[in-house]
């Protein structure tokens, strides 16, 4: 249990840097942003189709999540879109990319705790709901 507390502190700092005055909400904004606001379901659409479909599945399943390097990240998103996050976050991209690449496994770890995709899908702002009851 105390492992669990140390990576939700861990999810919650990156999310409060990347969301600066606004805090986790911020950084779950500044991540949807990075993808186009397409929501989770769009987050992990896009890493699949950036050939990270191993990764995403270890998130989503149950075992241990495979990581992602900030590379991997800024391949998957548009150049703009992580421009202009890093310039609102004030980071410079590869910092973005670091942070939302150790931020995602765990987020979408917590958000399929079933071991699959809701079939409603899911949004940042339940996602967010999550962190908090927990």
């Amino acid at each position: 249990m105390s492992q669990d507390r140390g990576e939700r502190v861990a999810l919650t700092d990156i999310l409060n840097k990347l969301g600066g005055q606004n805090g986790e909400q911020g950084g779950m904004a500044a991540i949807s942003k990075l993808f186009e606001g397409e929501g989770m379901q769009g987050i992990l659409n896009k890493l699949q189709a950036s050939g990270m479909d191993k990764q995403v599945m270890s998130w989503i399943g149950h075992g241990q999540n495979e990581p992602v390097s900030g590379d991997d990240i800024k391949r998957a998103v548009d150049p703009q879109q992580l421009s202009q996050v890093a310039q609102q976050c004030g980071m410079s991209q590869d910092e973005v990319a670091d942070h939302v690449a150790q931020a995602l496994p765990e987020a979408v770890d917590k958000a399929t705790p079933g071991g699959a995709v809701p079939q409603q899908g899911f949004s940042m702002d339940s996602l967010m709901g999550m962190f908090k009851k927990k």
